[in-house]
């Protein structure tokens, strides 16, 4: 298939899993030249044994093992003895018609790169809990097997959120196995050792003075007027570097907001927003005469905040302390480093404090539902918590008897 996604061949009978073959590699011992041999079993485990003294004994020792492995894949039902790799092909190509390029990219790339290398030609029916729980300690430890080559003295660990991405392509395979009849239960489910999620560090919110000094800050006019759109509105940043003259109605206060431009591996894809619905969201009023410089006597097609050679503007790099426009910008505003995410962010602060309810919040920001802004923006509504008791007092009391409310 396209898009460099390796998957294992079926297993012919009488074949060797690709999984099973062995080798055979020499190393210097005090005792002289000896050599290893390598091998996996039929759940895709690697094995080895030290101490040979030729190669070809080394390898003789592997074919007396591979028959057992074999009868051991070939006793499976038919339907069990196919490897993860088979069941991946169907199972990415329908993640990649359901999901946005943005979300299918990180998704394929944990299938290519931890996935695949482990457990492509492994049959479906000899996964065991055991060696998924194995693996996802090692995918913590950053010993497994991958795609990247890379020195066992260099590897890093790698973080909570691409473990659980990884065990959750292999968990998305074994369901639609489940489902098929193939095996009886997922062995991916209900592990033990799952890591938690990456600790996300507190939110920030800028103020009315910040933003507009962060915007000053910005190389030119159209990254300027962008500035203050994102903190204003609370688009996202695709939605509105897609935005062109037409969707601007300089009348009704609104912007149009019906696609992204969102850089998936380094090409810009065109796309629905990330609720998969259009909206229109406000924008006060002082920044209609920016906006109108940005669309006046402009082509309906014409895109309002564009790079400088006239497309899609680019989302800068905001890697701390690496040279970009971005980070040039904040420390000439003398602010701490931050990404274009906080405007949004910001927005939503903004709003609150403005006297936004949760329903309004959540179509200015374009999220599925009420429930999702408020346990995104929890930390924002505590001010309400403190006016229902307040409210509550006042009606107490206003309706109990005061020798009630006292103290016994």
């Amino acid at each position: 298939m396209g898009d460099g996604c390796e998957v294992a061949p079926s297993l012919e009978a009488g074949a060797k899993p690709r999984s099973q073959m062995g080798s055979a590699t020499g190393y210097q011992s005090a005792h002289g030249r000896r050599f290893r041999a390598r091998w996996r079993d039929a759940s895709g485990v690697q094995h080895e044994k030290r101490g040979f003294r030729t190669k070809r004994a080394a390898l003789s020792y592997v074919d007396s093992v591979e028959p057992t492995l074999l009868g051991q894949t070939f006793s499976l039902p038919s339907g069990a003895r196919a490897p993860v790799g088979q069941l991946a092909i169907e199972w990415i190509e329908n993640k990649r018609e359901a999901l946005k390029p943005s979300s299918f990219a990180p998704m394929h790339t944990a299938w290519r790169v931890y996935v695949a290398p482990r457990w492509g030609t492994t049959p479906i029916g000899l996964i065991l809990p055991s060696a998924v729980e194995k693996w996802v300690r090692e995918l913590a430890q950053g010993s497994a097997p991958t795609a990247r080559m890379r020195a066992a003295a260099v590897r890093k660990r790698l973080s909570a959120s691409v473990v659980i991405r990884a065990v959750g392509v292999l968990v998305g395979i074994l369901d639609v196995a489940v489902r098929d009849g193939r095996i009886s239960t997922n062995p991916a489910r209900g592990l033990s050792n799952l890591p938690r999620h990456d600790w996300t560090p507190r939110r920030r919110y800028l103020t009315h003075e910040e933003v507009f000094r962060l915007a000053s800050a910005m190389p030119d006019d159209i990254r300027e007027t962008l500035i203050i759109t994102l903190a204003y509105t609370g688009i996202r940043w695709g939605e509105a570097v897609a935005l062109t003259a037409a969707d601007v109605d300089l009348i009704r206060r609104r912007l149009r907001i019906y696609r992204t431009a969102t850089e998936v591996e380094g090409h810009i894809r065109i796309g629905a927003p990330k609720s998969w619905q259009a909206r229109s969201v406000p924008f006060p009023e002082f920044l209609t005469p920016r906006l109108a410089v940005r669309v006046s006597n402009r082509t309906a097609d014409a895109l309002v905040f564009p790079s400088a050679t006239g497309g899609f503007l680019r989302r800068p790099d905001t890697t701390f302390r690496r040279p970009s426009w971005w980070n040039t910008a904040l420390r000439d505003a003398h602010m701490d480093h931050l990404t274009p995410h906080a405007l949004k962010h910001t927005a939503a602060s903004l709003a609150v404090s403005a006297g936004a309810n949760v329903k309004a919040l959540q179509r200015m920001l374009g999220h599925k539902s009420a429930a999702m802004t408020l346990d995104t923006y929890a930390d924002l509504f505590e001010d309400d918590l403190d006016g229902v008791a307040e409210r509550l007092n006042e009606r107490a009391l206003a309706n109990v008897d005061p020798r009630l409310l006292s103290v016994r």
